[in-house]
Order: C-alpha cells, then sequence, then structure tokens
C-alpha cells in the first residue's frame, strides 16, 4: 500500500523523471523530443501550477502521480518498475472520489492504458488523428462520469 498526497514543489523533477521514463513505454512516443531538464521545467512551471498533482508513495520514493485539473486528467504515470501492483488504480480513484466527471487524453497506440482507463469505466468519446497534439500521434479522448 502506497502513501498518497499532494507533490510540493520541489518534487517535480522525481515526477519529471516518471513521466520521462513511463512515456519510453508508450509505442511510438518519443520521449527524446525534450530534454529531461525541458521535462523537470514542464513540471516546475506548468504542471504544478496548472493544479493538483497528487503522488503514491513508498516512503520517500515517488512510485506515481496523477496531475489534475477540473474535469481532466492531465497526467497519470507510474514507475515502470511498479506498474501492474494497484498504485494507477488507487490515483485514478482518488480522482473519481474529487470530480463528478473526469476527461483524459492517451495515444491510441497505448494499449495498455487504454485497457486500464477503460476498467475504470471510462468511455471513448472521440478518436483523432494526432494533428492536436504536439508528438502528431493518433490519440483518444476518454470519459467518465459517476
Amino acid at each position: 500500500m502506497t502513501a498518497l498526497r499532494r507533490l510540493r514543489p520541489d518534487e517535480s523533477p522525481a515526477a519529471a523523471d516518471l513521466h520521462r521514463r513511463g512515456g519510453a513505454l508508450i509505442p511510438g512516443y518519443d520521449t527524446s523530443l525534450h530534454t529531461a531538464e525541458e521535462y523537470v521545467v514542464f513540471y516546475r512551471d506548468k504542471v504544478m501550477v496548472d493544479g493538483p498533482v497528487w503522488g503514491a508513495f513508498d516512503g520517500d520514493a515517488l512510485r506515481g502521480h496523477i496531475a489534475l485539473l477540473p474535469g481532466w486528467i492531465d497526467h497519470l504515470y507510474v514507475d515502470p518498475d511498479f506498474q501492474g501492483r494497484g498504485i494507477g488504480s488507487e490515483l485514478v480513484r482518488l480522482a473519481q472520489d474529487q470530480q463528478q466527471e473526469l476527461r483524459l487524453y492517451t495515444f491510441q497506440s497505448n494499449v495498455r492504458a487504454r485497457a486500464f482507463y477503460e476498467r475504470h469505466g471510462f468511455g471513448i468519446e472521440e478518436l483523432t488523428d494526432g494533428a492536436r497534439n504536439e508528438e502528431k500521434m493518433p490519440d483518444v479522448t476518454y470519459h467518465w462520469r459517476r
């Protein structure tokens, strides 16, 4: 069991590292589009500022995080070495407890994440060709309502 709490601004590097390492597992997602430092700046100056970011901790070690916006899951990443242990489920349940409905984007190629979200009650709202995202990868919008 992990402990859930909001991340502090000084934990931006750990969250950015999870994003980069977790993203590397997504088929077709090129994490080299940005440097490790650019990921840190993105988390420090945008993700951590825009909405609450909750972390799942094993002692002092960050094992997963979820970044929320009103009505949205902005980011959800779990340490690749700790996937499949319920950490992502804990984080999604936390978001579902806090909001009446949620949407999120994921890449169509991210079959594992898609199955995960569908198990948690999210349904496909829209499929796109990827023209609107930086990576130009086909994506899917998921929607969940209490």
